[in-house]
């Protein structure tokens, strides 16, 4: 058709009216009582001059007036000039003020009016006026409430509005954002790299609101709830998001801290709300993401204010979870970093019949971690990813992605056509150690003493069997550290005696060669100290590997004020720390007096380079009779730096 127009033309060709806004209402209610007000005060008809009461006085006795108006209620006195005596008192006309012009002043009471007219015989017309402007009264009577309640508006629709929208009276309903197949996250299974175990299980509650008959036609019942737990930053959000994904059904997303509100009851009242809506939409998925912020144990003592308020949230959070049918088709993800501090009841089996660990990756998650990360980026050709995750133990899902992309920021920084290995390894280096401070000045002195103290690190912990092997040292301060070294731990799933006094002992090192090679001691080795105390508090104190106070435990799990040992134990394991670390101490003192010579090349070659790596300590010492694969590929990597830092600095 010829006249056809598209919807989104005439939309356009469409006048614009003005939106509606709730302010224009409230200048139009106060434009209009402004308006009444000044009606109910004015003096319509006439022209008004203000003046004192002594010249209005003045007036009446020279016979200025016939005509006298006292108000009572304003406490005015107000004359009506004669026509002929107009210019006299405003120096103008009579077509100018009008037929009636007056002169007003406050007097100081009526009955001083009274006396003054009987004193000088005014023979003229007295009027006495009492009257109220109804709109200034029921303004001054109803504006003080007006104000009060239009404040107490304002603030209970902006907690209303924080509360999910609807103003005061939604303030205890829940706060959950609701995801389907249409408006889901789109995350899937295929996102979440390694994390195969907690997958596995997750996918299985998946699986479980699919085809529920598969799982119940034998007898058994659908699990109720999982919990995932885990460090931070290992993807237990992600996994959630990925159920959301797939699952195909309502999938119910809330906060811990959501529940908690100023006003007591309120908590609860969302907890009512959200596994009403839940079961409403059957089957469904409810995630409480960070539960530890309402689901912390109860304590038996006496508690006021905010924590009466979470005790209530919780108690009807345990009610709800127990209060719908096995198979109603509600299941309940939460996710948490701090198990620990939850309460027995919500844990126990009925409520959350899983926990699903999600730990940190080991190193073929952290490879798959990376090729998902690595995606996006334009790597350069033969980019070695399995190096990648070895360089990177202890580092969460989170950890890999800020690497991945600061490597990016890092390439693009240096003008490079494509992330290069080095980038990488800087980023990690930056991540880990802080920025680089160039601009930090250091005499030669500081310089050489830092150089032994990384030297003692480097050679005490390639001398030790069981020492976390080495990957490079640097004197370039980062951060808050003049000097850094790093290491590649090796990843066991547990850890022995001798395991941990060699890291003790390599520790120690750094502090051992200021002593031997200076002859005194400095500040540089504080963080140094702080690592081997807890580490041999933690082996005294935890672990039971003392020879005094042998398989024994005082971890307390219940964070309670009271410790679980008596004062003597306490001198104990004073001295059963104290023992440990001296005694380590001595021994990595022994192994630099016996390889001075290697130590003080190395440190040399530290104050020459700055920068050193394993494959340098390997040329000076030799190689480790006990190198892992790991090492192996640490020596067999380049030395240096791009050299496009180096023109830089030049």
């Amino acid at each position: 058709m010829a006249n056809s127009q598209h919807p989104q033309q005439k939309k356009d060709n469409e006048p614009k009216m003005p939106k509606f806004n709730l302010n224009w209402i409230y200048f139009i209610i106060i434009f209009a009582l402004g308006i009444m007000l000044y009606q109910g005060n004015s003096n319509p008809g006439s022209f008004d001059k203000e003046v004192s009461y002594s010249e209005i006085k003045n007036y009446i006795t020279n016979g200025y007036t016939k005509e006298l108006i006292v108000d009572k209620s304003d406490g005015v006195v107000r004359i009506v000039i004669l026509p002929e005596k107009i210019r006299k008192v405003y120096q103008k006309g009579v077509d100018d003020v009008g037929k009636k012009p007056t002169v007003s002043a406050r007097y100081p009471s009526a009955d001083k009016v009274e006396d003054f007219i009987v004193q000088t015989g005014y023979q003229g017309k007295v009027t006495y006026e009492e009257h109220n402007s109804f709109w200034r009264s029921v303004l001054t009577s109803l504006l003080p409430l007006l104000l009060f309640f239009g404040l107490w508006f304002l603030i209970m629709r902006r907690m209303g509005g924080m509360g999910g929208g609807g103003g005061i009276f939604n303030v205890g309903k829940s706060k959950a954002k609701e995801y389907d197949k249409e408006n889901g996250p789109q995350v899937t299974f295929k996102d979440v790299a390694g994390q195969e175990g907690a997958k596995q299980e997750v996918q299985e509650i998946v699986e479980f609101l699919k085809n529920p008959g598969k799982y119940t036609e034998l007898g058994g019942k659908i699990p109720k709830g999982a919990l995932l737990v885990g460090p931070p930053g290992t993807g237990k959000t992600l996994l959630a998001k990925a159920v959301a994904g797939e699952a195909g059904v309502p999938f119910f997303s809330m906060s811990g801290s959501d529940f908690v509100e100023m006003f007591v009851g309120v908590g609860a009242s969302r907890v009512r709300d959200l596994f009403e809506k839940a079961k409403a939409k059957a089957p469904s998925i409810v995630f409480i993401d960070e539960i530890d912020a309402i689901g912390r144990a109860r304590s038996n003592k006496t508690s006021f204010g905010g924590n009466d308020e979470r005790e209530s949230t919780l108690n009807q959070l345990l009610t709800e979870m127990d209060g719908f049918g096995t198979n109603s088709g509600v299941i309940i993800l939460a996710a948490t970093n701090r198990v620990d501090v939850l309460d027995a009841a919500l844990l126990r089996a009925g409520r959350f019949d899983r926990q699903i660990h999600v730990d940190l990756p080991d190193l073929p998650e952290r490879i798959a971690i990376f090729n998902v990360h690595l995606k996006p980026l334009k790597l350069e050709k033969g980019l070695d990813i399995d190096l990648l995750a070895r360089q990177t133990p202890g580092f969460s899902g989170a950890d890999i992605a800020n690497v991945c992309n600061e490597a990016a920021l890092i390439a693009a920084r240096h003008d490079h056509e494509s992330v290069t290995k080095q980038d990488f390894l800087d980023a990690v280096d930056r991540i880990v150690g802080g920025l680089e401070r160039k601009t930090k000045v250091m005499t030669q002195e500081e310089k050489k003493s830092i150089a032994l103290h990384e030297a003692g690190h480097a050679s005490v912990s390639w001398l030790l069997e069981y020492a976390n092997p080495l990957i490079k040292v640097t004197i370039v301060p980062r951060g808050q550290a003049l000097g850094a070294a790093w290491y590649l731990p090796e990843e066991r799933s547990i850890v022995t005696q001798e395991q941990m006094l060699d890291e003790i002992c390599a520790t120690l090192g750094g502090r051992a060669a200021e002593e031997l090679f200076t002859g005194h001691i400095s500040s540089g080795a504080m963080n140094d100290l702080e690592k081997v105390t807890k580490r041999a508090y933690g082996m005294v104190a935890y672990m039971g590997m003392s020879a005094k106070l042998p398989n024994l435990c005082y971890y307390n799990t219940q964070e309670s004020f009271v410790k679980p040992y008596s004062d003597t134990t306490a001198r104990l394991i004073d001295e059963e720390v104290q023992r440990i670390i001296s005694e380590q101490y001595e021994r990595a003192k022994q192994l630099l007096s016996k390889y001075a010579e290697q130590h003080n090349m190395l440190a040399e070659l530290l104050c020459e380079k700055e920068v050193i790596f394993a494959k340098d300590v390997e040329d000076i010492f030799g190689p480790r009779p006990w190198r892992s694969r790991a090492e192996v590929l640490l020596t067999e990597q380049p030395q240096a730096k791009d050299n496009e830092d180096k023109k830089g600095e030049n």
